[in-house]
């Protein structure tokens, strides 16, 4: 009886245009708590909030998860989700709990988690703007993080308790007004930095989700003994991280010499046992696949999709931090492809539950060296030919034979997104000149800004069009490409934005006449 009278009730005093509190948020958020309907056994409806509408004052006995625990409401939870085929046939009945270990379908492709579509159409688009807004910055358990604020889209079932989070997320929208001014005639140019985060890269928003449901099978008692991933470097500080956080066991395979220092040690320093095989990342891919498959060890890698159900947050942050107004363009990096994807499963959730009329066109960055996308793209989408991918700077995408390509096409082809390449010079020299105007960006973000000076100059993307370039890692982890380039000791590079620094004698006379010479004597006497 009490499923089916649930949501028995109107939820019309949701509508903005009948409640002031989208410009007067302070007012009250209260009331635009999540509501269940249930039924007692003689038929009377139960209203409930899913969370506690009065928050009692903080206990200094308590720490963040206790008040949660303590403030936590006794509601039914409306929301479910599970793993189902990836764009599986219409009719198709075959579908997993999230709760067992499983990558991929019967027939070997490629899973997604789906959620109660008809459950979150409940509350309609000004309902989850509020809700999501009214979160944004808090310290309350779990919801401070830029994830976990929109816990019922991405784990809705799972207990507080087990969450395992960093408050990630929340990262930094960049308005590159000079970059954007002085390079490409723009001024609504943005760059969204996902690596200002726990490990340094956006690879934190898949982990929290990732390691908190494996925190859960363990306490389920499911046959769980630690955690593995393949990783081009940031992969493995995440999910190294994550794990310590948890006491979880945690095992990465990296392939030799082609990773930076700064991301070899992250995982080294959270305590994860790291094999460095002779291998490239599809050979660590190839070998981390069979060994899950043999041993009870979770895979990590963006084959499993709760990675992307995290991922996934960072396109709902862009419409947030735009006040829910959607950009004409996103671009992202990409190189096993899952990230591309999940920002067009975020924008399109938003889209599907009313918080925005449409989504924003996408765009695919690949590094020349590692582009099998872009091939597929500029033969008009015919069969996909993996590659043995050549080693680019842009490292964490130096892949050739990506997990989900399907994913990929899919959301390319329901965006009419594009593909574009970078080769390393325009890669890096993208990277400087952005540099040179304040940012600190890694050289991943230089292929997709690389995609974005392509498309400014074909006119494909026009001037005054809202712009977000996605900025995958912190350029802290790179820094040995940018002392290279600004030392001119790349072979066959003419690193034309170098900017090495000038030996001088400690002198006054010598000094005063190199700035002088810098400055120009004009500017000294003027």
């Amino acid at each position: 009886m009490a499923s089916s009278c649930l949501f028995n009730a109107s939820v019309s005093s949701l509508n903005p245009k009948q409640d002031p509190i989208r410009r007067h948020r302070s007012t009250s958020l209260l009331r635009h708590r999540p509501v269940v309907i249930s039924c007692t056994a003689d038929g009377n409806n139960i209203k409930a909030p899913i969370e506690t509408a009065v928050k009692p004052p903080h206990r200094t006995e308590d720490n963040i998860r206790d008040e949660a625990r303590r403030n936590r409401s006794n509601a039914v939870n409306p929301f479910s989700a599970k793993y189902v085929p990836f764009n599986a046939a219409p009719g198709s009945t075959e579908s997993y709990s999230l709760d067992e270990i499983v990558y991929r379908s019967r027939s070997g492709g490629l899973l997604d988690v789906e959620h109660d579509m008809e459950a979150l159409k409940r509350f309609d688009g000004a309902y989850w703007r509020d809700l999501f807004d009214s979160r944004v910055g808090k310290s309350t358990w779990p919801y401070g993080s830029g994830v976990w604020s929109k816990k019922e889209w991405v784990l809705p079932e799972i207990d507080d308790d087990d969450i395992v989070s960093a408050f990630e997320g929340n990262s930094n929208l960049f308005w590159a007004e000079r970059f954007g001014k002085q390079f490409l005639g723009m001024n609504d140019l943005w760059v969204k930095h996902c690596g200002i985060s726990h490990t340094g890269s956006f690879k934190d928003l898949g982990m929290t989700v990732l390691v908190s449901q494996v925190n859960r099978l363990r306490k389920m008692k499911r046959p769980v003994v630690g955690v593995g991933c393949a990783s081009t470097g940031d992969t493995s500080a995440a999910l190294s991280a994550y794990c310590a956080s948890a006491g979880i066991p945690s095992i990465v395979f990296l392939p030799a010499n082609k990773i930076s220092m700064a991301q070899l040690v992250q995982p080294i320093a959270n305590g994860a046992f790291v094999l460095s095989i002779d291998t490239d990342f599809d050979g660590c891919m190839k070998l981390i696949r069979e060994i899950t498959a043999e041993l009870p060890i979770y895979l990590a890698n963006s084959l499993n999709s709760l990675r992307l159900e995290g991922q996934k947050t960072a396109a709902i942050e862009i419409l947030q931090q735009f006040d829910w107004q959607v950009p004409d363009w996103v671009i992202v990096p990409g190189g096993n492809l899952g990230n591309i994807y999940a920002f067009y499963k975020g924008f399109k959730m938003c889209q599907e539950l009313g918080l925005v009329d449409r989504i924003p066109r996408m765009v695919c960055a690949q590094a020349a060296n590692a582009n099998p996308l872009y091939l597929h793209y500029k033969s008009g989408w015919k069969d996909f030919k993996p590659m043995t991918a050549s080693t680019t700077f842009a490292s964490a995408i130096q892949i050739g034979d990506p997990v989900s390509i399907d994913r990929a096409v899919y959301a390319l082809k329901k965006c009419n997104g594009i593909v574009e390449e970078a080769t390393e010079e325009e890669l890096m020299d993208a990277m400087a000149q952005a540099d040179s105007t304040g940012m600190f960006i890694c050289p991943h973000t230089g292929v997709a800004l690389t995609a974005l000076f392509k498309l400014r100059n074909q006119g494909v993307i026009a001037p005054t069009d809202r712009t977000v370039v996605v900025s995958t890692a912190h350029g802290l982890k790179f820094t040995q490409s940018k002392i290279d380039y600004h030392s001119n000791a790349i072979p066959d590079m003419a690193c034309r934005f170098s900017n090495p620094p000038v030996d001088v004698k400690a002198d006054f006379g010598a000094v005063m006449d190199v700035l002088k010479s810098y400055l120009g004597s004009n500017t000294l006497t003027s």
